[in-house]
């Protein structure tokens, strides 16, 4: 089907009826969409940020066991999309206003349902109007039909209940192939998700990242009632090459029928309880004990699953449910893993991913068949998991709408947000689980009141492996950790940021990994988490005073603090929760959870104090500076640069400092301790350098007051009167005390006052207005006017609210500007050390910071609070011949 989006009366053949769009409702705009909540979350939502009006489109998977169910809803929430969407800041022509992408939009919603209670998804459906707005119309004598609203299905049930759907919904099924829907589906999240895999394996958890140039051939192994294998080649090319009829369904109905469960999940539960050597026939039991060590079989090794059923004398009442329940389990799930594997082998691939609701998530099925196909493949093989697994064929059906809207998104087009919500209480939830922020809040009040813990959907224990099937009975810790089966495989939401781009000048994009600090480690994860935990009561102060201390504000700040320390302790259980985690995201996680509850920016009135103060005393500086010789000068900025760094509201040293003493006694205490060497001190290479002037220089700004105004802004005020262009490049969305790209822009106004360097400069940049720049000269004698040729000074949006950066994902602004760029310099902890202390770029690189932490410092530098760093690396290409012009 050919959708041309916005041309009215356009008619559409599919299947021998004539059909259109519906016009009196405007159409989903698919240019965009991104996971939104936890990489846990129990149903999935993806945003799409770009949809402005109220559209409702829906399509089912309707297999034999489970109806999948992918619909949309408008994405209202306005906090969430200031967090989500991502706008970026771009200088327009005419002015200094920062343009930024739609922050309206919507999402995409995964819900499911037992097949046997088909009621329950058509009430579902009628509860939320679904098919009111949904899908194609009829045309009738040449008219577009407000009845029988055609909706995308694809499944054995497409075919099976479309007259029940008709009959209750009024709706008509454009059914869609089962197989070309998995695929797509797949297809889809593979190549635009980012960390969408991941492998399982004797209880770890690995996200896997998959280049899309090099995603076919691939095995796609999808479970549901039965198990199909596709041999996947390229978009819309794959072949069914196998399958086998015992799968999700034949594991539900014989457990139903020994375990006299009521679903499918509580046959997993009761698994994880489970001791399968009661039941199943081990090498051990025929060998007296030993291993057959010939061969390579462990005595713990399954030799026959319900083996040893034949010469106990025992009936059903016998064995406990319980080991039924995992010997069942591993039986089908060792049985699909070598089916797999020999598929593999027969087409020469080493890659193989499970879909479909037969996993879940369940641990020990994903290391069951990670085991069973690294046993049978010698490790040659390796068994891949999908984030959205159950959804494939109805996320694939739901694409149909539009199969040419969706073709060239990109993992670093999609952001994962991770919201508190009600999931982590328990129950079904069918949807979004919250709505609005009261719900939140009152929800967070319950939770409290209640005294639920937060635990992680992680095995019961580490099961230990010593042959094929030979899994140790776990240990008994299923009082104190949720069943995974009951998480499911959880899912953030994703946002879309069409505006979103790799940062071209990674020397090596592909092996670039932003964060510095191992988080591999228990003990570094546990004193992070510790440091953010005891940072939170200062935390909630500032956001709740930013707001005016009303008892609204008090209210959602206490909201945020619970919300946040249950985030935290769930990433204690298991640190793979919300995707691979590292310092950068979970510094994020904080800030995205502050702009849940609706905190937008926390240190507002300290920024602008902080500014005030700064501003000042900057006139002072300029002249001291001038009157400096230019080598003199030079390491006086750059000494400023470290000196100011200190002023980090993110760091508890620095919060300790402000306890006792102003913000110009604190900057006089750190520009005392500029004695060089530095203990990374790279000064005198990067003086080499400067000896040929850049052409332009991408400048990372930090925090707000000292930081920016006596720090960054005079050596971007050094580097403009070379001649050099200059980009100071800042935070989208607020983070602790972190300038952002709009105040940038209201700070310059401010020191163009003074500055007639910078006032031209940004002037020329497109960031002030003429009415805005001050008087020739205004610093006095010392200052070298602006000649003819007048550098430009520009501003640009990072894309991004977190008080670190990650070069995957920059603004396409940023992207533009940094083609040309010869020079970067990454300033602060956030971006400089905690996160690319260790990425190499293609253009020089100048990394400037000062310790904040005492853990930081041993660990990356060997040395001690307050320590400088000025880590000069030449670029990894030759430099442009574009050269600059002295001014």
């Amino acid at each position: 089907m050919e959708v041309h989006n916005g041309e009215k009366g356009t008619e559409h053949i599919q299947h021998g009826s004539s059909i259109c769009r519906n016009q009196s409702r405007p159409q989903l705009d698919l240019s965009g969409a991104a996971i939104h909540g936890s990489t846990e979350d129990r149903n999935p939502a993806i945003v799409l940020p770009n949809q402005e009006d109220d559209t409702y489109q829906f399509a089912l998977d309707l297999g034999g066991s489970l109806i999948k169910l992918v619909y949309f809803s408008k994405h209202s929430d306005a906090s969430a999309a200031c967090a989500g969407a991502g706008p970026t800041c771009s200088r327009s022509d005419s002015g200094r206003q920062l343009t930024r992408f739609p922050t309206h939009g919507g999402r995409l919603h995964f819900v499911k349902f037992e097949t046997s209670k088909i009621s329950d998804c058509l009430e579902f459906i009628k509860s939320k109007a679904l098919h009111c707005y949904a899908g194609l119309k009829y045309i009738s004598n040449g008219m577009c039909s407000e009845e029988g609203s055609i909706i995308k299905a694809t499944g054995g049930g497409a075919f099976k209940f479309a007259d029940v759907f008709r009959e209750k919904l009024g709706v008509t099924f454009d059914k869609e192939d089962e197989m070309g829907c998995l695929v797509a589906g797949a297809n889809f999240l593979l190549k635009a998700i980012r960390h969408e895999a991941f492998t399982h394996l004797e209880g770890h958890k690995e996200f896997v990242q998959i280049d899309p140039n090099e995603l076919f051939p691939y095995l796609l192994v999808n479970i549901g009632s039965g198990v199909s294998i596709i041999k996947v080649d390229g978009e819309g090319q794959f072949q069914r090459v196998s399958g086998t009829n015992l799968g999700g369904g034949t594991f539900w109905g014989l457990g139903r029928l020994l375990t006299k469960c009521r679903n499918f999940d509580e046959i997993l539960d009761l698994s994880q309880k489970g001791d399968n050597s009661a039941v199943d026939m081990l090498v051990g039991d025929i060998y007296g004990g030993l291993d057959y060590s010939k061969i390579g079989l462990s005595a713990s090794t399954i030799a026959s699953s319900f083996g040893k059923v034949i010469s106990d004398e025992k009936d059903l009442s016998g064995y406990t449910r319980e080991d039924i329940a995992l010997s069942l389990l591993r039986m089908i799930s060792y049985n699909i893993g070598q089916i797999a594997y020999l598929n593999a082998l027969r087409y020469g691939l080493k890659r193989i991913f499970f879909g479909g609701f037969f996993i879940r998530g369940h641990a020990y099925t994903m290391d069951t068949m990670s085991f069973a196909i690294s046993f049978w493949s010698k490790g040659e093989a390796q068994a891949m998991f999908l984030r959205h697994e159950g959804f494939l064929g109805a996320l694939g059906a739901f694409l149909s709408y539009d199969k040419h809207g969706l073709t060239n998104l990109t993992s670093h087009q999609f952001v994962e947000r991770f919201p508190m919500g009600a999931p982590y209480a328990g129950g079904k939830i069918h949807g979004p689980p919250i709505r609005d922020l009261n719900e939140k809040i009152s929800w967070m009040e319950k939770f409290v009141k209640n005294g639920i813990e937060i635990t992680a959907p992680v095995p019961m224990a580490t099961p230990g492996t010593t042959g094929l099937g030979g899994f140790e009975r776990p240990l008994a810790r299923a009082s104190l950790l949720r069943s995974d089966s009951s998480a499911a495989l959880n899912v953030g939401v994703l946002h879309l940021v069409p505006s979103l781009e790799p940062f071209p000048l990674l020397s090596d994009p592909k092996g670039y990994e932003p964060n510095t600090v191992d988080f591999s480690e228990p003990e570094e994860q546990e004193y992070w988490f510790g440091i953010l935990s005891d940072q939170l009561p200062d935390l909630v102060q500032k956001a709740v005073s930013s707001e005016g201390g009303t008892d609204d504000a008090k209210r959602r700040g206490d909201a945020f603090a619970r919300a946040f320390r249950a985030h935290l302790a769930r990433l204690r259980e298991e640190p793979a929760a919300y995707g691979k985690l590292g310092l950068a995201n979970l510094l994020e996680l904080r800030e995205e959870c502050l702009r849940e509850f609706h905190f937008t920016d926390a240190y507002r009135a300290i920024k602008q104090r902080e500014n005030e103060a700064s501003l000042a005393v900057f006139p002072d500086l300029l002249l001291e500076l001038d009157s400096l010789d230019e080598e003199a000068r030079l390491l006086a900025i750059i000494e400023g640069v470290l000196a100011g760094n200190i002023f980090d509201w993110g760091s508890r040293a620095c919060v300790e400092l402000y306890k006792s003493g102003t913000i110009l006694e604190i900057y006089r205490m750190s520009r005392s301790k500029m004695q060089r060497p530095w203990r990374v001190d790279d000064f005198d290479n990067f003086k080499k350098s400067w000896n040929q002037p850049h052409f332009r220089a991408l400048l990372f700004v930090d925090n707000s007051g000292a930081d920016i105004v006596l720090g960054m802004l005079p050596l971007a005020r050094e580097l403009l009167r070379r001649g050099t262009e200059v980009v100071l490049v800042a935070n989208t969305f607020p983070a602790i005390n972190d300038i952002t790209a709009m105040e940038l822009l209201n700070l310059l106004e401010e020191v163009a006052k003074f500055c007639d360097i910078l006032g031209q400069a940004a002037k020329a940049g497109g960031c002030l207005d003429d009415d805005r720049i001050g008087e020739p000269d205004t610093i006095g004698k010392h200052a070298n006017s602006v000649k003819a040729s007048i550098p430009k000074l520009m501003v640009v949006g990072n894309g991004s609210g977190s008080p670190c950066i990650d070069f995957c994902q920059v603004s396409s602004e940023l992207a533009i500007v940094a083609k040309d760029a010869d020079l970067i310099v990454l300033e602060g902890m956030g971006r400089a050390l905690h996160t690319n202390y260790n990425a190499r770029f293609k253009c020089d690189a100048l990394k400037l910071a000062m310790i904040k932490n005492q853990r930081l410092a041993e660990k990356l530098i060997g040395g001690s609070i307050y320590d400088c760093v000025c880590r000069y690396e030449p670029g990894t290409q030759p430099k442009s011949s574009v050269s600059a012009t002295s001014v």
